[in-house]
């Protein structure tokens, strides 16, 4: 008996892993869109002009990862999907870490923290695809 083909878009990690992507498109044109809104949305507001271009450098960045993670996901390299997860667990524990020192409310802070939990169970679930897509290879 044959085993079945593996589908890499019947996974939960492909559509959490799409989700990353979309999320950090969209935080990419927030940032181009209204960069002063989308500070204050990360607990960091800013209230000089000059400082409203890191907002969009961060938003370059965000827009990398939007790019990155469709190509991975496109290429259905769950392996390094699942790296990726783990690593960007820097970013939301960091931007909880300087939103909560820059006196944001727990909903902010929280909602950081949330990001995190989201990568983390993100990474289990692309951990499983990469072991089904191995078992099948």
């Amino acid at each position: 008996m044959q085993a079945p083909t593996f589908r890499p878009a019947r996974t939960a990690g492909f559509w959490l892993a799409a989700a990353i992507a979309v999320l950090q498109g969209v935080n990419a044109i927030r940032t181009a869109m209204d960069p002063q809104g989308f500070a204050t949305y990360m607990g960091l507001p800013v209230d000089r002009l000059s400082a409203l271009g890191w907002v969009q450098v961060y938003g370059l960045r965000a827009g990398f990862i939007a790019v990155l993670t469709a190509v991975l996901l496109a290429r259905s390299d769950f392996t390094a999907l699942r790296l990726m997860a783990l690593a960007a667990l820097m970013m939301p524990l960091g931007d909880a870490y300087l939103a909560l020192n820059a006196g944001a409310g727990p909903g902010i802070v929280g909602r950081h923290l949330g990001i995190a939990v989201f990568l983390v169970v993100a990474a289990v679930f692309l951990g499983r695809a990469a072991a089904r897509q191995g078992a099948r290879a």
